[in-house]
């Protein structure tokens, strides 16, 4: 997904002086929140509301391929003697975070001039009062009961808040019809389904454990989190909520990434924060060992940071539980189509191969699976 943007200047006549307010056009794939990133706007109510305004939209929708959109940016002449002058603030901090913003737009080559020389970009927020609300930390509740995870791990206690008011889309690799990769473990099939399911269900009981909207979109109802080393594969797997998963692989990705694109637009009035992590096992040579590894969308600064944060966590907590073992994960970037078209920041995580004698014990031992399962929220909570 690649944001090629075409700059157009929207004139508009206001009060102190001529303005330009930044329009900008969407090329096939784009989403509105890669291209506020692109621009340093803060995915804040405000700005959302302005958006709607500016291009007479009732409400936030999916923006259109090769259309033209307003930005809440407006572009002032610099007067030459000072920002609070060219605007009509007296406010110096103000003017200095307008300052702060321009140069980092130079720094990113997003904008050509500096500022003193032409143009001024000032975004909405910085002249509005636009601040998030102040999180209501609650006491920790009685336990939750959730059927998702299994009679045996159905009650979760909620231990903190520190997710609060953030939703998290948690998508297992595969399922219904196609396993994934198969690997062999004592004459035992390994489906690679099963095994990035149980340790979704046992992130997501981690995650809701710290306050957070849990979605798992990949689900089976019957199984639940699972003890023992190998977990027999099935085909009853379901997309959230009980639609029957396609056997045709493109309309598997799209119906997945359809219903959390969904979910991401029903909840974006009320949760500013939304994250969708990807789980699979890789499949390579048999010989080969592979550590876990971390993609992020190449737009997205959020899932870049959340990879990062996972990455370094995941490596630290093998240099505190195993000494001298090393660690080899790397993060990067990856067209794949769960990154490309959903609209949450992205990780999509591979978790090893599953061919490979040795990381297979990270899979088929319970208490592995369970401590993958902790070191990714432990990442998530660093972040």
């Amino acid at each position: 997904m690649r944001i090629n943007l075409t700059l157009i200047l929207f004139i508009l006549s206001f009060g102190i002086k001529a303005q330009s307010n930044l329009k900008v056009k969407v090329a096939k794939g784009d989403v509105l929140i890669s291209i506020f990133e692109k621009y340093h706007i803060n995915n804040l109510l405000c700005n959302e509301t302005e958006f709607c305004k500016l291009n007479k939209l009732a409400a936030i929708e999916l923006i259109l391929a090769n259309k033209s959109y307003f930005l809440p940016i407006k572009i002032y002449n610099y007067d030459g003697k000072s920002i609070r002058s060219t605007i009509g603030i007296d406010d110096w901090d103000i003017a200095k975070k307008v300052e702060a913003y321009n140069l980092n737009l130079e720094s990113d080559a997003i904008k050509k001039d500096n500022y003193k020389s032409g143009e001024l970009w000032v975004p909405f927020h910085l002249t509005t009062e636009c601040s998030l609300p102040k999180p209501v930390i609650d006491k920790p509740n009685k336990p939750l009961r959730y059927s998702i995870f299994g009679k045996d791990n159905e009650l979760v206690t909620i231990e903190d808040n520190e997710l609060k008011n953030q939703v998290y889309y948690l998508v297992s690799g595969h399922g219904g019809p196609d396993p994934g990769a198969i690997g062999k473990y004592n004459n035992e099939s390994l489906c690679e389904d099963e095994y990035s399911y149980d340790i979704t269900l046992r992130l997501a009981k981690n995650l809701i454990s710290h306050g957070a909207m849990v979605y798992v979109i990949i689900r089976d109802t019957n199984d639940g989190i699972r003890s023992g080393d190998i977990l027999p594969c099935d085909k009853d797997e379901v997309c959230w909520k009980e639609q029957t998963i396609p056997r045709n692989q493109n309309k598997r990705l799209k119906q997945r990434s359809d219903m959390v694109n969904k979910l991401y637009l029903t909840n974006k009035p009320n949760y500013k924060k939304q994250y969708m992590i990807v789980i699979h096992i890789d499949s390579q040579s048999k010989s080969k060992r592979a550590d876990m590894f971390f993609y992020h969308h190449a737009k997205s600064k959020i899932g870049k940071s959340l990879a990062n944060q996972l990455h370094k966590t995941i490596k630290g907590q093998y240099k505190l539980h195993q000494k001298g073992r090393g660690y080899t994960g790397t993060v990067t970037t990856r067209d794949l189509h769960m990154i490309r078209e959903s609209h949450p920041a992205t990780v999509y995580i591979e978790l090893g191969n599953i061919m490979n004698t040795q990381d297979q014990k990270r899979f088929i031992m319970e208490s592995n699976r369970q401590a993958v399962a902790d070191w990714l929220a432990l990442g998530i909570l660093k972040n």
